[in-house]
């Protein structure tokens, strides 16, 4: 091996602790969890602090919609679990504090999820004290775990109620045309707001126009609650749409309450310096790492155009040089195309990969052709910044609101075996840990969790559970169940995981390299990639072939059946060292390898020149 090789190799390895910082977005091997359901570490801040039973504290662990009891003291106690696993960036549900409890008599539900802010400079009470969040985030940088928050921008609890509707606890969305802001309660009501011109002027002198929030729907907010949100500012009900529940399209997708949640109008100047302030102050606070923007397409881009550079500006101010932003683009259909936009015109930096997570359904769910992998690899042309903004989006294949990626394996493949599924979930992460992007882990995946399905029903506690929902359940790959604690090391999951991890840090390659599909097949069976960096460190050097740079060659079998393929690959390679699996040792002829896999089986093999 050459002076130069050897640099490079040492060159790839992740950065030690003290020097996290310095990582990329995309060398993180990221965990996402509820803190409510991860574990509990001070049993004295169940309730929050508050009296009464679980309508007013929202805690009742026997209800898969309220509070548990999972805290931040508890996930300080777990970080020897997560770093056994590989991770190095830790990303939370919200633990700003909440409203307790909403909903109309009979469809209670809890804000154990973090969605349903009230204050946003403070931690819930459910979850601890900010002293508490300083603690754990001290602590997972201490050893070189990075920390991102989860965030909204998009809405507030629901605190402001409407005359016409709140009988019905249901509010259809009344549109700029049949309800403008120059007119009350409809084309034909009383004028108010002369002179404002809409909120696509956004300017603070047309916004000081708007006086009256009573265009779409009467204003009728509990006395109790008019002032109960922190900052202040957000108290002002003239800061919202108020335009009644969104329907997801169109229109309303931007300016509609999301389920019932006050829509803040972020066209609004004051929003906007208002929510820069909010989060600047969490970084400038706590050092953290990246922000997770909850419903980032429900706000309009040029919201986004101002707060990302603010973001990113505070954190540079902070000592943070890579913070990391990406979007939630929520999005069923296998559509690259769709998430990549919200880069152009909103101009995140990255968003959550939801098309990764459909490739994956659909190969080892569904058993469609490893074809829909090409076309998938070929969109990412379409992000901004092309394929080296692609690598840095966040790969996952369930979180807490689709669902469980083994609940969906399950569902497709009911006559399957235990050892099967297990098998198949398996190869999704392998598929997960290898492709480009940030792999994210969602809680209790690693443990073989399954769920019932999406939203309440695949947000288990890792701790032992009270609710019969979850009591039910079957778990992957162990007799554990969810009555016990679920933190073991020595699961299959967990332990794939481990080895995953530990091959992608060790792999500059697999972090950061280009993607080039070498084989795909028309049906179930063989998926092939190579994933290539070439070092900065000998970019401008010159070399011998065989110093060139590092490629990783990932083959795997999505199909039930063992398969032997040949796969093109470069000519000049002329072996193959195994980081997983069972690789060829060499090429048949210059160019061509063969690789035998078992049902759902893999190799990772770095390349020898």
């Amino acid at each position: 091996m050459s002076l130069i090789t050897a640099l490079a190799l040492v060159a790839a390895q992740p950065a030690p602790a003290a020097d996290f910082r310095t990582r990329l977005p995309e060398d993180e091997v990221i965990y996402f969890l509820l803190p409510d359901r991860f574990d509990n570490g001070d049993r004295r801040n169940d309730t929050g602090g508050i009296t009464g039973g679980p309508l007013q504290s929202g805690f009742n662990p026997a209800h898969k919609g309220f509070y548990h009891g999972g805290d931040l003291k508890g996930l300080i106690r777990r970080l020897d679990y997560l770093q056994g696993m590989g991770v190095t960036a830790i990303w939370f549900a919200p633990v700003f504090k909440n409203k307790p409890v909403q909903g109309g008599k009979g469809q209670e539900s809890a804000g154990y999820h973090g969605y349903w802010v009230t204050d946003f400079t403070r931690v819930d009470p459910h979850f601890g004290e900010n002293a508490d969040f300083k603690a754990f985030v001290d602590a997972a940088h201490r050893r070189g775990m990075k920390v991102y928050m989860d965030i909204i921008t998009n809405h507030t609890a629901d605190v402001i109620k409407f005359a016409e509707c709140e009988a019905a606890n249901a509010c259809p969305y009344r549109s700029i045309a049949d309800y403008p802001y120059q007119r009350r309660g409809g084309t034909g009501g009383a004028p108010i707001n002369p002179g404002f011109l809409g909120e696509t002027v956004r300017t603070p002198d047309n916004f000081a126009k708007l006086t009256d929030p009573n265009y779409a729907y009467t204003l009728n907010t509990d006395a109790k609650e008019r002032n109960v949100k922190v900052p202040a500012w957000l108290n002002d009900p003239l800061l919202y749409h108020n335009r009644g529940d969104s329907t997801f399209t169109g229109e309303s997708s931007t300016q509609g309450d999301f389920v019932g949640l006050d829509d803040l109008m972020t066209e609004q100047p004051k929003v906007v310096a208002g929510m820069i302030e909010v989060y600047g102050s969490w970084i400038d606070r706590f050092g953290i790492d990246g922000f997770r923007i909850d419903t980032a397409r429900h706000v309009n881009p040029e919201f986004w155009q101002q707060f990302v550079p603010a973001m990113l500006s505070r954190a540079r101010a902070r000592g943070i040089p890579n913070f990391h932003i990406f979007g939630e683009v929520a999005n069923d259909d296998f559509s690259p195309g769709f998430l990549a936009k919200h880069t152009v015109e909103d101009k995140l930096p990255a968003v959550l990969d939801f098309a990764f997570k459909q490739a994956a359904l659909r190969s080892l769910a569904s058993g469609q052709p490893t074809e829909i992998w090409r076309e998938f690899l070929n969109q990412d042309v379409l992000y901004a910044g092309g394929k080296a903004s692609a690598r840095q989006l966040p790969t996952f294949l369930g979180n807490h609101d689709q669902g469980r990626f083994a609940f969906y394996v399950r569902e497709g493949n009911k006559a399957a075996s235990a050892d099967e599924l297990l098998a198949r979930v398996k190869l999704g992460h392998v598929l997960m840990f290898t492709w480009r992007g940030v792999p994210t882990v969602y809680y209790g995946d690693e443990q073989g969790f399954v769920g019932d399905g999406g939203d309440q029903d695949s947000r288990e506690t890792m701790f032992p559970s009270n609710t019969a929902t979850y009591l039910d359940n079957k778990l992957l790959g162990t007799t554990r169940t969810n009555a016990v604690e679920n933190f073991d090391t020595a699961h299959p999951l967990y332990k794939l995981i481990a080895e995953l991890a530990r091959i992608r840090t060790g792999s500059e390659a697999l972090r950061r390299g280009d993607s080039r599909l070498l084989a795909a097949e028309d049906k179930p069976g063989l998926l092939a990639f190579s994933r290539r960096m070439v070092p900065p460190l000998v970019r401008t050097v010159s070399l011998e072939p065989a110093d060139r740079y590092e490629e990783v060659i990932v083959a795997v079998n999505t199909s039930a059946q063992p398969i032997t393929r040949n796969v093109a690959v470069a000519a000049d390679i002329s072996g193959l060292a195994s980081l997983s699996g069972p690789c060829p040792a060499a090429p048949v002829v210059p160019g061509t390898i063969r690789v035998t896999l078992p049902a759902f089986g893999h190799v990772i093999c770095r390349a020898v020149r």
